[in-house]
């Protein structure tokens, strides 16, 4: 079996963030870019799956990222990975959600898989779209926001979490699965891992090779545009009501609630 865990680079939460005024995209080149700490619970569960099923099952990673992503992939490899392919090109700049699941469909029919992980949303952009978009390109099933994941006999059955509790959703495979952060604890890097990843491989797909088109992909393939963006101001200071009388003060309250049309 063939598990790929597609992972995406994004900035470090704690980094001090800026937009670029020329592209109108995120100046990624002045902070540190880390894995995405959603992608680390795909990891691990792709990992205990190989566990589990045993035999020749291999976990690959998939990334869209510059040539400076090769590092996060590297930890991915040292969580355990048994390879990487890696989409790296400059035209993939400014790529939305819809056209990142296009190059990740195609690098996925390219390097083959019987089930694909990833994490529910990444830390940049907190939408939960491209898995569902995706499996459908692929026109797979697609299973969200897991908090359990068992395989058998070529099926797949999670426990999908909800406000109240959770639904058993299952499918055949090949498919695709979104797993929440409640789903397992990701384990560490150790130094064996870490100096074991230093040979394992990382395939660079070109465009070509996956055959992607130019249209679809970048600015030109993006249906979201960034137009134009502000710096917002400082926070202006509240206002303190006080007073002696409770129902004077609930009255203030209230007539300020309406005044920004809240109620």
């Amino acid at each position: 079996m063939k598990i790929v865990v597609t992972v995406k680079q994004v900035p470090d939460t704690n980094a001090e963030k800026a937009l670029d005024p020329k592209t109108k995209r995120l100046n990624r080149s002045s902070i540190e870019n880390v894995l995405n700490p959603f992608d680390e619970y795909a990891i691990e569960e792709g990992l205990r799956l190989r566990e589990s099923v045993g035999g020749d099952t291999t976990v690959t990673i998939l990334t869209m990222a510059p040539a400076s992503g090769t590092e996060v992939v590297r930890k991915a490899l040292g969580m355990g990975a048994d390879s990487a392919a890696l989409i790296s090109d400059e035209s993939v700049g400014g790529s939305d959600t819809m056209a990142t699941s296009y190059l990740l469909a195609q690098a996925l029919r390219h390097i083959g898989f019987d089930l694909v992980l990833s994490g529910t949303q990444s830390t940049d952009a907190i939408n939960s779209v491209v898995p569902a978009a995706v499996a459908e390109r692929l026109g797979i099933p697609c299973l969200t926001f897991a908090k359990k994941v068992t395989l058998s006999d070529g099926r797949i059955e999670i426990q999908r979490e909800t406000e109240s509790g959770f639904w058993r959703v299952a499918a055949r495979l090949p498919a695709m699965v979104s797993v929440t952060k409640g789903i397992n604890e990701p384990r560490y890097p150790t130094l064996k891992g870490i100096m074991g990843a230093k040979k394992k491989e990382i395939k660079t797909l070109s465009l070509a090779e996956i055959g992607a088109e130019p249209a679809r992909i970048g600015d030109a393939g993006s249906k979201t545009q960034v137009d134009s963006f502000a710096t917002v101001g400082a926070r202006a200071k509240g206002t303190v009501i006080t007073v002696s009388d409770p129902k004077e003060g609930a009255r203030q309250v209230l007539d300020f609630l309406i005044a920004k049309k809240a109620i």
